[in-house]
Parts: C-alpha cells; sequence; structure tokens
C-alpha cells in the first residue's frame, strides 16, 4: 500500500487511545473467561478474586475502554471534519495519561482492597455514590472521569467551533455532550429505592440506547463517507433520519425499566410500546450501510474497515434490535427479567453496536496513523479472519445464554407451584454455561488474531509490487 501522510499532525494523538483501548478490551475479556468459569467452579480464584470483583473489573474495563476508544475516535475525525488541527494536542495527550491512570488505580483498588474499605478511603461516607452495577467507581475516580470528560469536551468543542461544521460532528458533538451530562445522575443517590432506580437508568439507559447511539451514528456515517466515496449529502440524511428515531425511541424506552420498580402502572404501556420500535433505527442503520456500500464510487483499499462497519450495522441491529425485542414488552419482561435471557441481550448489544463500531474507526484510522491509507492484503486478511471468528464466537456465547434464559425461565419463573430454586436452575444450566465458555474463548482467539494483524507485513509478491511502484515514483533507486 502506498505511503501517506496524516492530513493534520494532530490527529496522531488518536493512536494513544487506540493503543490503549484495545489493551483494555483485551483484559476485560480475560476477566470474563474468568467470570464464566466461576459460574462452573464456584470456588475459582476465591478469595482472591472473588465472583463480584471480577464482575466488577469485566464490566469496567468494557465501559473504560469503549470510552477511550469514543475519544481516540473523536480526535482522529474531528481535525478531518472541521478542517483544521485539534485545538490542543498536548491538553489530549495529559487526559489519556490520566484516564489511565485513574482507570489503573480504580482496577487495582478493586483487586486489593475490600470494596467496603475502599469505599471508606475513598470519601463515599461524605457522598455516597458507590455500589451500584456499573457505577461502581469511587467518588475521586467519578470526579475524576467529570474532570477528563469536560476538558475531552473542551478540546473538541473548540476545534468544531474553529472549522468547519458538518453533520456528523454535530451529532457526535450531541451524543458526547449528553454522555457526559447523563453521567452527572451517578451522584445522585437518594434513599428511596425507587428514585434510586430511575436515576441509574438515566445513566445507564440513556447512555447506551440514547447518546451512545447519537455517537456510533457519527462514526459510522464516517467511516463509510472515508471507504465508498458516497455523497456527504447523502449520508447526512441518512445520519439525521437515523439519529431522530434513535432519540424518540429511546428516551420513552426508558420505561421498559421502569415496569417492575414501584413506578405508576402507565409504564407498562409506554415502555412496551416505544421500546417495541427500538429495533427501528438499528434496521434503518442495517439499511444505511448496505445502501452506501452498494452506491459506493470508489473500492478503497481498506476492505477490512467497511467489513466491521457493515457487520456493526447487522450484529448491531440483531443484538439492540432483535434480542431486545425478544424480552422488552412487560407480559414477557415479568418472567425474564434480569435471567440469562438479559445477559444474552447485553452481549450481543454490546459488541455489535459499540465494540464493532469502535473497531471499524481504529482499522480505518490506525493505518493511517501508521503511514499507508490500508493494511496490506495479508493484514486485512488475517484482520477479517478475525471479525469472523470473534463473531462467531460471540454467537456461541449469545444462543448458549439464550437457551440458558429459557430453561431458566421454564424451571424457575413460570411455574405456580413447585418452581425450583435459584441455585437449583443453575445447575440445570451448566451444559449452557460450558458451551458459552466454548464461545468466549473462541471470541478471545478472534481477538488475539486481530491484535496479530497489526505486525502482518505484506507477502513477497505484495512486497515486490510495492518496491517496483515506490522504484517507479521515484521513492527508491533502480539497481544498477
Amino acid at each position: 500500500m502506498k505511503p501517506i501522510t496524516l492530513k493534520y499532525k494532530s490527529q496522531a494523538v488518536a493512536k494513544l487511545y487506540f493503543v490503549g483501548a484495545l489493551a483494555l478490551f483485551l483484559g476485560q475479556i480475560v476477566f470474563g473467561i474468568t467470570l464464566g468459569l466461576q459460574y462452573l467452579i464456584g470456588d475459582l480464584m476465591f478469595p482472591a478474586i472473588p465472583f463480584n470483583i471480577a464482575r466488577m473489573v469485566h464490566t469496567n474495563l468494557l465501559i473504560v475502554w469503549l470510552l477511550m476508544g469514543f475519544m481516540g475516535s473523536a480526535y482522529f475525525l474531528v481535525p478531518e471534519e472541521a478542517e483544521t488541527e485539534l485545538y490542543s494536542p498536548l491538553l489530549a495527550k495529559i487526559l489519556f495519561w490520566v484516564f489511565l491512570g485513574a482507570g489503573a488505580l480504580t482496577i487495582l483498588g478493586y483487586l486489593l482492597v475490600p470494596y467496603a474499605t475502599l469505599a471508606e478511603m475513598t470519601g463515599n461516607n461524605l457522598l455516597a455514590t458507590m455500589g451500584r452495577e456499573f457505577l461502581e467507581q469511587p467518588l475521586p475516580t467519578k470526579l475524576g472521569i467529570v474532570v477528563v470528560a469536560l476538558a475531552f469536551l473542551f478540546n473538541i468543542s473548540m476545534t468544531v467551533l474553529k472549522g468547519r461544521k458538518t453533520a456528523i460532528t454535530l451529532v457526535l458533538l450531541m451524543g458526547l455532550w449528553g454522555l457526559a451530562l447523563m453521567f452527572l445522575f451517578s451522584f445522585v443517590n437518594p434513599s428511596n429505592l425507587v428514585r434510586d432506580k430511575m436515576y441509574w437508568w438515566f445513566v445507564v439507559h440513556l447512555w447506551v440506547e440514547g447518546t451512545w447511539e447519537l455517537i456510533l451514528g457519527a462514526l459510522l456515517a464516517f467511516v463509510l463517507i472515508k471507504t465508498t466515496g458516497v455523497d456527504r449529502e447523502v449520508i447526512d440524511k441518512w445520519l439525521y433520519l437515523i439519529v431522530t428515531m434513535a432519540l424518540v425511541t429511546g428516551i420513552l424506552g426508558t420505561g421498559h425499566h421502569f415496569f417492575f420498580i414501584g413506578l405508576p402502572g402507565y409504564w407498562l404501556w409506554v415502555g412496551s410500546v416505544f421500546s417495541a420500535l427500538e429495533p427501528i433505527p438499528f434496521f434503518m442503520m442495517t439499511l444505511f450501510a448496505f445502501n452506501m456500500v452498494q452506491r459506493r464510487k470508489r473500492e478503497h483499499p481498506n476492505q477490512a474497515a467497511v467489513l466491521w462497519a457493515v457487520g456493526c450495522a447487522v450484529m448491531g441491529f440483531l443484538g439492540a434490535g432483535v434480542w431486545g425485542f425478544l424480552h422488552t414488552l412487560s407480559p414477557v419482561n415479568y418472567y425474564t427479567h434480569g435471567s440469562q435471557i438479559t445477559a444474552a441481550h447485553g452481549h450481543l448489544a454490546f459488541y455489535g453496536a459499540y465494540v464493532l463500531v469502535v473497531i471499524a474507526m481504529i482499522s480505518y484510522a490506525m493505518p493511517l496513523l501508521r503511514g499507508r491509507e490500508a493494511n496490506s492484503r495479508r493484514a486485512q486478511n488475517v484482520e477479517m479472519w478475525s471479525f469472523w471468528i470473534m463473531t462467531i464466537g460471540m454467537g456461541v456465547m449469545v444462543l448458549a445464554l439464550t437457551g440458558a434464559g429459557i430453561l431458566q425461565v421454564w424451571l424457575q419463573r413460570m411455574p405456580t407451584e413447585g418452581a425450583m430454586s435459584f441455585m437449583a436452575t443453575q445447575d440445570q444450566l451448566r451444559f449452557f454455561y460450558w458451551l458459552r465458555m466454548a464461545g468466549g474463548v473462541m471470541f478471545l482467539l478472534g481477538l488475539l488474531a486481530y491484535l496479530a494483524s497489526f505486525f502482518v507485513g505484506p507477502g513477497r509478491a505484495e512486497d515486490e509490487a510495492l518496491h517496483e511502484s515506490a522504484q517507479q515514483n521515484g521513492a527508491l533507486p533502480r539497481a544498477a
């Protein structure tokens, strides 16, 4: 592939974030496999790493590496879209190390200090914010996240304000600012349990089914513009339509979390109706991706990035759309709530919608950050294999969890008398848990293959062709 230079030097800061995100992604999967084994071998690694701590690390790493991926994507995308250098590359570098350091210290705190002791040490008695799923971070970490997010948003917003404004940067900024604002609800911890759950869902749901969808749409649109050459006006129209549907359905769709927490009965209808509509923007995203690829005006050399982008649209629709719809109606959710069906939906939705879009951005941007338009054909072949291995591995996991959830509902939830207890039911699910482990190991192998693709060079024939091309262009002297 021909050598290339970045349009804007400050885009190079994205490389730090991408490398950091991938390292944390690997850690997340390692802890995920540990959790899968702990389902089967209950005292595995106990008391060094209890199940609740391993789960905390697994979910927190997921959030942190995706946020880091979003930040790196923004630092790469915004200068190109705004047609100007980043407002402060130095600030971006400082924020990376602060964010990474705070995240590492928090994970070490989880692993090395009992959680109750960690709460005492970090001032939870001053402002109680710890103990809730996904928001287990100590108070100093939460405050650090706010500071990093505000400084990051200042840097990105100033860059956009001094340069060209596009639909992509507008939607991206809406998503990023919304993400930061919704996180502020993590500091609200009322004594009333119903209100507590409401505010908790304002963070969790309005992130993944609200503001994050705007970020997803912007990143996907950027990759498709660059790899297909389709007119920006066409992509902008699709983007606005998708974002509108995502917000209309996602905001009121929060109601599917309000079914059984003590709120008025009208939420059973509101949550069911709008949640049933939530697959629509993801289906539109799938149509959008395939439509753009079919209408492409160029064959971009980075076909791996195109695969990740199209895969994101399809798997996002399956995970967030189809698997979400399976258990979102209140009469169904009455039985499935908190079962392994929920876990199946969560895994596939996060993978399809957010993991894949970040990898699509990395796949497109990293070759450019390393001085070439695309990786060699050999490297891209490895990368494409990694996509299929990870996707099939995730499929095995999701089908196993879905089967486990259906059996769990049948044995534990549906019988009106003589229902099996939770632990007795878990014993009946061991086959599905072993199957999930097989999918998890397969997923890890796919991730390792993806990481290995960064170190795969061109084959001999491709290398000779590149050498000849460089000679013809005068970049290398001809042999005498």
